[in-house]
């Protein structure tokens, strides 16, 4: 008799004898499972840790011959290890699992004032952390508005109050690019964000709880208008400048459009003028993995485990995007962590440590919701006419909730009121042959500057611009800084600086902006100077 045939001989007594369990016994037996939040907590779970497949096959009958071991020995998973063992810390914290998300102490801004946001929602009031740097001259003329990334506080640069590095802290002082000896530096966390400024962790003042996914839909003209609201309790009447890299420069360009007349120079590095599929694309596979972290719980983390597993993932996948394959090919090549090991299925290429630290030192580090809102207000991004004109109606047509509020009353009846509640399609995506004409892969259309993007951005045909790409950034390719750049040439606009650094001079990828300060600080100083 073959192997095979002994065991199914084997344990077939006992298969007959637990189908001839009543159904009833069955169900019986799976309530006395733990519920689902019991599973969750428990630090001696080990979902990946099998049962011996001798213990699986055991039987009653003393003549059946024992079955043998695996043939190989079950791989061990010291990384899911981790992971569940930072759930069991953080469901035990006395003091709440939820982490204070801070970089430091800031300046506020409070806004007391209600303001109407692009899609309809309201903030009653809300807070805008902001830092300073250097001094406001006599007539309020020096002031440079730095906008942040999708993740960075207001801490581009160390003050007396927070001394710690900034993420820009090269960049910012006296001589440097941002020069403090001419400049008043002012940096804020946008709105939607987790470090002092008015996000999903805030409390929402009409019930006294946290907004989390009750917090409305956000566009980057909303974080540009609560910006405005501080520069106008700053008195600042207009900008000497507006300076922004990654989703920075898409708010510089941003509040060049909105407030044509308050701005007198714009720098976008390493941007776009409206998002791509790919940059997209990369921002839906954050989120989707981030949402389905049974953690994440639609939202609603706050009073439990944050989900820090969805939100490493999410910074892997980020980090992918941020450098370029050129420069980790020096770095790490295909060089393994330990080589006289075998090989792995938790991290074990040098690169695949490099980025689970990548992820391990940021998932506790910023809020969860706020990578939701801040990354979706990116997709929404687009300064074509079209997109413009279709948000001036959809604002106008929401106008009347603001107005209703202040006077204390319920907004009208909106026969729209379930527009947030979206439906999939019923037939899923399919690919459709497209004539070659009608294709978008050709990338030298960008010398040609589309009309509704031109349209777009008209405003900025009279401020002197900086546009700053890099060749080996594959986020944000250069391509779509020369968009950028050939849009506002065709708006008639005669001060426009287009600068593409190649990959013989940098080879960082989207961190250009953050690292190269010869290149990138050295091409903002010349220009704001």
């Amino acid at each position: 008799m073959s192997l095979p045939r002994r065991l199914l001989t084997a344990v077939r007594p006992a298969l007959q004898q637990a189908s001839s369990v009543p159904r009833k016994a069955c169900r019986q037996a799976q309530h006395t499972f733990p519920s689902a939040p019991q599973r969750s907590n428990s630090a001696s779970t080990k979902l990946h840790n099998h049962a011996k497949r001798s213990a699986q096959l055991a039987v009653s009958e003393p003549e059946a011959e024992p079955v043998a071991e695996s043939t190989n020995p079950a791989l061990s998973f010291p990384c899911l290890d981790k992971l569940e063992s930072r759930s069991a810390s953080l469901s035990s914290r006395s003091s709440g699992p939820e982490p204070s998300y801070t970089t430091g102490k800031h300046l506020n801004f409070h806004s007391r004032e209600p303001i109407l946001l692009d899609w309809g929602g309201i903030l009653p009031e809300f807070n805008i952390a902001y830092e300073t740097w250097g001094s406001l001259n006599k007539d309020r003329s020096n002031a440079v508005l730095l906008h942040t990334g999708l993740s960075a506080s207001s801490h581009a640069h160390s003050t007396d109050i927070n001394p710690q590095p900034g993420w820009w802290e090269n960049f910012i002082g006296p001589g440097k690019p941002l020069d403090t000896a001419k400049y008043f530096v002012i940096c804020t966390n946008v709105i939607g964000g987790c470090f002092g400024s008015t996000g999903p962790s805030s409390i929402d003042p009409a019930n006294g709880e946290r907004y989390a996914t009750r917090f409305p839909i956000l566009t980057m003209e909303d974080m540009v208008r609560a910006q405005f609201r501080l520069l106008d309790a700053l008195n600042i009447d207009k900008l000497y400048a507006s300076v922004g890299s990654s989703m920075g420069g898409m708010l510089s360009l941003a509040s060049g459009t909105l407030f044509p007349e308050r701005v007198g120079r714009l720098v976008s590095i390493s941007a776009a003028a409206r998002s791509h599929p790919y940059s997209i694309a990369m921002r839906h596979t954050q989120r989707q993995v981030l949402m389905m972290d049974p953690h994440w719980n639609r939202g609603f983390y706050y009073d439990g485990v944050p989900p820090h597993s969805g939100m490493k993932l999410a910074r892997e996948i980020a980090t992918v995007t941020y450098r370029s394959g050129p420069e980790w090919e020096q770095r790490f090549g295909r060089r393994r962590a330990d080589p006289s090991r075998p090989p792995a299925l938790c991290p074990d290429f040098l690169i695949e440590t490099y980025l689970d630290h990548a992820g391990e030192k940021w998932c506790l580090s910023y809020d969860p919701n706020s990578l939701l809102y801040v990354s979706k207000a990116m997709d929404l991004f687009d300064l074509g006419q079209d997109t413009r004109s279709r948000m001036n109606k959809v604002r106008q047509g929401n106008a009347s909730k603001l107005q209703a509020y202040r006077d204390g009353r319920a907004p009208a009846a909106d026969p729209q009121s379930d527009l947030c509640s979206l439906t999939l399609p019923e037939v899923p995506y399919e690919e459709k042959e497209q004539p070659a004409e009608e294709g978008s892969a050709n990338i030298d259309a960008v010398d040609v500057a589309p009309a509704d993007l031109v349209a777009g951005l008209r405003p900025l045909a009279n401020t002197p611009a900086l546009v700053l790409g890099v060749a080996s950034d594959i986020l944000f390719p250069a391509w779509q800084q020369k968009e950028i750049a050939n849009t506002l040439k065709r708006t008639g606009n005669k001060n426009v600086t287009h600068i593409e650094l190649g990959e013989e001079k940098s080879l960082f990828g989207h961190d250009t902006f953050l690292l190269d300060l010869k290149n990138v600080g050295g091409a903002v100083q010349s220009f704001l100077g």
